[in-house]
């Protein structure tokens, strides 16, 4: 049986890294020291390195907007960064909505509300036609449309500036996740979670199951935010190719055959290591 440490470790180091983000965001904002200025869409690092979010990017594109060789070297940088380490790290070690999306997870398994609801009545491809809507509707009225009411920019900004309608953002998918739909914003709604899964499909961080060691206990696709990116579990040995795969490392934590563990994704073609 794994120790406490070893059950919690990532997640321990996931919530240090949102929070010490949102810390640097603010000390740069209330302090003046800009190790890290701007906000999750544009960035600046060490004043130097612009980092951009792709989807916002993209959307500014769309609307017709003239983007800068900063924004979109931010983009790039990236966009190459997720590719490396997994497109949806964003949201479980970056995005502050994460922390509230997990709460209501865990009260859901806390109070029995997954063996209520048996079947989820919505289909997680509802992120991939926000994106499509947000697009078109982005280069119909010339303006970026999901940032206008993005709930992660309205709590990333109620954190640096003083909440205001951050609270409200907080509260409804707070609630939404706990009684409506499990993983309700993050697994079936964020368009952004869905851009950076496109990306995703290409990183060479990738959890990997080893078939041998698992007993099939299931406490890894109870814990998962995604649990259909664990469909290889209790059948072969191959990791996690799905980009909606977060990367959370809580099916890792919660195992205790050792059948879990973060690997580097192999390129050939093989029967241990199927790539699609």
């Amino acid at each position: 049986m794994k120790n406490l440490l070893d059950k919690y470790r990532f997640l321990i180091a996931r919530r240090i890294s949102q929070i010490s983000i949102m810390v640097l965001y603010v000390i740069a904002n209330v302090y003046g020291i800009n190790f890290l200025t701007g906000n999750l869409s544009s960035s600046l690092l060490v004043g130097i390195i612009p980092l951009s979010d792709p989807y916002a990017v993209l959307q500014m594109f769309v609307a017709g907007a003239v983007l800068s060789f900063d924004i979109l070297l931010g983009a790039f940088i990236i966009t190459i960064f997720y590719m490396t380490i997994g497109g949806r790290a964003f949201c479980s070690w970056v995005c502050p909505v994460n922390i509230i999306t997990d709460l209501a997870n865990y009260l859901r398994r806390k109070f029995g509300f997954n063996q209520i609801q048996k079947k989820q009545p919505a289909s997680r491809n509802i992120r991939y036609w926000v994106i499509a809507i947000s697009l078109v509707i982005s280069f119909s009225m010339g303006i970026a449309a999901f940032e206008f009411i993005s709930p992660i920019s309205m709590v990333h900004r109620g954190i640096i500036f003083g909440l205001g309608f951050g609270w409200a953002a907080i509260l409804v998918i707070f609630l939404f996740d706990l009684f409506v739909l499990k993983n309700g914003w993050c697994g079936h709604i964020c368009p952004l979670g869905g851009a950076y899964s496109l990306i995703g499909k290409f990183s060479l961080i990738r959890v990997h199951h080893n078939a041998p060691n698992c007993t099939a206990c299931m406490k890894c696709k109870e814990v998962c935010p995604e649990s259909h990116v664990l469909h290889m579990v209790t059948k072969t040995s191959i990791p996690v190719l799905d980009g909606e795969c977060t990367n959370c490392g809580r099916c890792i934590e919660v195992c205790d055959d050792d059948a879990l563990n973060f690997s580097i994704k192999n390129f050939k073609k093989g029967k241990d290591n199927e790539v699609r």
